[in-house]
């Protein structure tokens, strides 16, 4: 049996992010097996042009519409693809028939409709961007299965049980078992919390990434967001689903099956790996990252969460158990929260506060589409900021 070819024709959503940037290198490492169509952004007009100047897409696009014009003069006089602009374009573009493969690493709740437009189109959707599992999750994934769209995380940890569990089959694992860096603070005392600054949030350990995702991880919400992802995308009960701290980020996570095999992803920390795994599945391409040696892999060690410095953790357990639109009110007031927190408006601990209290006031009801989605983000937002 001949294994399919990965898909050729590319939307990059976030382009000029982290993700969106190492995708690119991916792209330049796989010469001539990629072709970038659509490359978006929401607001880094320069960089987008640059982009567009060298890749020659079909389209480019910016999410913020009063950035069109900018956009239009930034881009090379000899460019001839279309230009777009707004959240309802960006969307649009995920449907277009000549791309096979959306990779959705739009930042925070933004990046839902694109998502949902890839899905609902039958596409390869490589997913960077985390929130649109955690507030529609259930959306998202019966979507999915009435199209047939293939849903690859690009999470380096849910790339990583995405890859463990296919050693087994589903009803054979225990457990799936997510890591973690512990990010800046893990060690740090939690009665010191109150002096944190914007600086010392924004200096990750292990990965350089993004303003908002880096203060997720320092205050651990980025695993209390996973256990939620994790819940739906690998449909598991949230008992099933277990954080492990890793400060070495080698392990990416873990699957214990039944018989008490674990199951590791290993590499070092390259989001380059699990973006070229998610645009090559199932194959798995020559890459030229040196992903092993024995020094960097000689010393891993393992340690529990501290729930009581990091409350986030509960969080996310919660939303991923109450379901309806918890999780969506979980990841809209957490991002308010790191809005208002790297501002300098609030203070590194209120992040928890916030979150908890606007979690603790969830409306009732079931998300059935995307506007239930967006105004129970609304109102996070708005509970958060009060």
């Amino acid at each position: 049996m001949t294994t399919p070819a990965p898909p050729r024709r590319l939307a990059l959503f976030g382009s000029t992010g982290s993700i969106g940037k190492n995708a690119l290198r991916v792209v330049d490492d796989l010469a001539g097996v990629f072709e970038v169509a659509v490359l978006a952004a929401w607001r880094s007009v320069d960089a987008l042009a640059e982009q567009a100047a060298r890749l020659r897409p079909a389209v480019v696009a910016v999410g913020d519409p009063r950035l069109e014009d900018d956009l239009r003069r930034a881009l090379p006089r000899d460019f001839r693809g279309d230009v777009r602009s707004g959240p309802a374009a960006l969307a649009e573009l995920a449907l277009r028939d000549d791309v096979d493969c959306v990779l959705n690493a739009v930042t925070g709740a933004a990046g839902l409709p694109v998502t949902l437009a890839a899905v609902r189109a039958g596409k390869r959707l490589a997913l960077a961007n985390k929130e649109s599992l955690v507030a529609a999750g259930p959306l998202v994934m019966a979507e999915a299965a009435r199209s047939g769209a293939e849903i690859v995380p690009v999470d380096s940890e849910h790339s990583a049980l995405f890859q463990a569990l296919q050693a087994g089959r589903r009803d054979e694992v225990k457990k799936l078992i997510l890591t973690g860096s512990g990010g800046p603070f893990r060690t740090r005392p939690r009665e010191t919390f109150a002096s944190v600054t914007r600086d010392e949030a924004l200096k990750h350990p292990t990965w350089t990434m993004g303003p908002k995702i880096t203060v997720d991880s320092a205050t651990l919400m980025n695993k209390a967001l996973e256990i939620v992802e994790a819940r739906w995308l690998f449909d598991a009960p949230a008992d099933q689903i277990d954080v492990v701290i890793h400060p070495q980020s080698i392990v990416h996570s873990m699957v214990l099956f039944q018989d008490g095999s674990v199951v590791a992803q290993m590499s070092r920390p390259d989001m380059r790996t699990a973006i070229q795994y998610a645009l090559t599945w199932p194959r798995r391409l020559p890459s030229p990252l040196e992903t092993y040696s024995v020094p960097a892999f000689a010393n891993l060690t393992f340690e529990e969460p501290d729930v009581r410095k990091f409350p986030s953790l509960r969080f996310g357990r919660r939303a991923a158990v109450e379901g309806g639109l918890a999780g969506a009110v979980l990841n809209a007031a957490n991002e308010k929260a790191v809005e208002l927190f790297l501002e300098g408006r609030i203070a590194f601990p209120e992040i928890f506060e916030r979150v908890e209290r606007t979690l603790d006031r969830t409306p009732s009801g079931v998300a059935t589409s995307l506007d239930d989605v967006l105004a129970a983000d609304a109102w996070a937002r708005a509970e958060a900021a009060a």
